[in-house]
């Protein structure tokens, strides 16, 4: 095999593709040619390396430089600069605070220091599309040690002894789980690994897949092992292409290598997968919904019991895992249950991966211990808020999670936690939120994403949420009126009470939280007719700061109902019968001469 004397990890997530990162290849290996470098240096794409605020992102072994934002106009330079001159080009690094290394490593970078990679341990390191990488690195030694040396009651006594929790969303001891099916009656049993990430800004399952899909394989293969199960599915979304994509490559591999398929290693255990793209309904993440789905039925919940563990696809006993659980569990077969039960809390053992979004500077995808601190996240990982404006509130759980207000920034993350205050884990989603963000709007959106989303099936959820929905819009246009908060309590308590999944069980988080948290910005807007971060529009104005105005004219070019007008060089005018309030001049102006009344 030749050596090179430098990989140059290019990631090939998503986010990077859609960033033009398939293009930069096609320069770096254009670039590497002529200065006669190719076989010196090899290109390597990976699945998402997590700060996706940065992408493209392409990281330089051994030397660990991150370079950053690329563009196909770089890499000219950057080859003849630092891979045939030895001269690693500063300007397209991740620069970290001053008091850093002049020439950053990966490992300077806040981002990725305080996280503890374990369900993303190969992230960024290898090909996703090519299983001998994977295999290099301990792949599917989990899986031949079951094999060979454990019974399946051992495999479970091991997964239960971790404290390995589900990841997607309610928290139930894994181990226990795959007992119940284990203990079912039947020989014709089923897996499932739940790809359907529905949630707003959560990527963590697409991720995984996208840069490790034998992980996921193997963990489903140990598990199916364990319970004796014979098939399994894949049950991922059709708006993922690129995970699709490598998933079925990947099981093609697997097959090729004798890892999937009849006598896996010579041990008479018979595996196979299928991989079912489903059509993006939200609802498909509750289990019963996605059996239904995958059985050609309307995604509609069921009564339980009985749980799918007795009577699931098909009316088979099935066990059902998310993305990030199965790729957890390798990993404990290689190092044992005692080292993960070593990480996290007494309760919520082991690590969490999170989509960190919204209005804080590093976006990405992060791992990191269970019983971390919000602030720990937010501010030494995500680099704090944009702009350095004034934290408010994060949100947690997805679309029917709750909101957490900055007094409790300092709260460790565990399921029991988060309940607790009036969220939930859910699959991993944090949406940060700063001073400008209207609190009583952000419950509207949520609650309109899941009034969207629900199947209808029950009465409280369908209508509950509908007159939730509607609440709130009053309350947004300046026609709330009083009692409508404790109305919205008192429908959140009864939509909670009275609906068979947990979509409905959860879907009044948003608005419950922010009454708990943020009960004055209800008031304020009802009894005051005041949105005071600027957002509700029945409820502000737009005015012209005339000392401030310059006359620069840019908000007249840009208003798209021609609200303002006015000369060069003078104060300009604005029509209030004109003006949508759009806000297109407030975010334009640079002399901060648009005021929001």
């Amino acid at each position: 095999m030749a050596k090179h004397r430098m990989h140059l990890m290019l990631c090939a997530g998503t986010g990077c593709v859609s960033n033009k990162s398939l293009k930069i290849r096609e320069a770096l290996e254009k670039e590497l040619k002529k200065h006669k470098l190719e076989e010196e240096i090899l290109t390597v794409m990976t699945g998402c390396n997590g700060f996706c605020a940065q992408g493209p992102i392409m990281v330089v072994h051994p030397d660990e430089i991150f370079y950053q934002m690329l563009t196909e106009k770089d890499i000219p330079h950057l080859v003849e600069e630092h891979f045939l001159k030895g001269r690693p080009v500063k300007k397209l690094m991740y620069t970290p605070p001053k008091e850093e290394a002049p020439v950053p490593k990966m490992s300077d970078i806040g981002f990725f220091k305080e996280q503890r990679l374990v369900a993303l341990r190969n992230r960024g390191l290898i090909d996703p599309e090519k299983i001998d990488e994977y295999i290099a690195r301990d792949g599917y030694s989990a899986l031949a040690r079951v094999l060979t040396s454990m019974t399946p009651g051992e495999i479970i006594k091991e997964i239960k002894d971790s404290g390995l929790r589900g990841r997607g969303g309610a928290g139930f001891p894994t181990g226990k789980k795959w007992e119940f099916a284990a203990e079912a009656e039947g020989e014709e049993k089923y897996i499932i690994c739940n790809a359907d990430e529905g949630d707003p800004g959560a990527f963590m399952d697409r991720s995984i897949v996208e840069s490790d899909p034998h992980s996921v394989l193997e963990g489903i293969s140990i598990g199916a092992r364990a319970i004796g199960a014979q098939h399994g599915y894949i049950y991922i979304r059709s708006e993922y292409p690129i995970a699709v994509k490598r998933m079925r490559k990947a099981i093609k591999q697997a097959r090729e290598y004798g890892l999937l398929g009849e006598d896996i290693l010579g041990t008479g255990f018979d595996f196979e997968i299928s991989v079912h793209q489903g059509a993006g309904a939200f609802v498909c993440g509750e289990e019963t919904s996605l059996i239904a789905s995958l059985e050609g039925r309307p995604p509609e919940p069921r009564i339980r019991p009985p749980f799918p563990a007795q009577s699931g696809l098909w009316g088979k006993p099935t066990n059902i895992n998310n993305v990030e659980t199965w790729a957890n569990v390798p990993e404990i077969i290689n190092r044992g249950a005692s080292w993960y039960s070593q990480l996290g809390t007494d309760t919520s053992k082991g690590t969490k991966v999170f989509s960190l979004v919204g209005k804080v500077k590093n976006t990405g995808l992060v791992e990191v211990p269970m019983g971390i601190t919000f602030r720990k996240i937010i501010y030494d990982i995500g680099g704090g808020i944009l702009e350095d404006k004034k934290f408010k509130a994060v949100q947690t759980g997805g679309p029917s999670g709750g909101c957490i207000p900055e007094e409790l920034l300092d709260l460790p993350i565990d399921y029991e936690r988060l309940i607790e205050v009036g969220s939930i884990m859910g699959s991993g989603g944090m949406i940060v939120m700063d001073e400008d963000t209207c609190m009583v709007d952000v419950a509207r959106y949520f609650v309109d994403f899941l009034r969207g989303e629900s199947c209808g099936k029950c009465t409280s959820c369908r209508e509950g949420l509908e007159s939730m929905y509607q609440i709130l819009t009053g309350i947004c246009e300046g026609k709330g009126t009083e009692g409508d908060v404790e109305l919205l309590q008192e429908l959140g308590s009864a939509i909670k009470d009275g609906s068979m999944c947990a979509l409905g069980g959860t879907a009044a988080n948003p608005v419950l939280s922010t009454i708990r948290y943020f009960e004055d910005e209800y008031w304020s807007h009802i009894r005051e007719q005041k949105c005071s971060a600027g957002v509700c529009k029945e409820l502000i104005r737009y005015s012209v700061d005339r000392e401030e105005c310059t006359g620069c004219l840019r908000c007249v070019k840009n208003c798209p109902s021609s609200a303002i007008s006015g000369q060069k060089k003078e104060p300009v005018n604005l029509d209030q019968e004109k003006c949508i309030k759009c806000g297109i001049c407030f975010e334009v102006c640079k002399f901060k001469a648009i005021v929001i009344e």
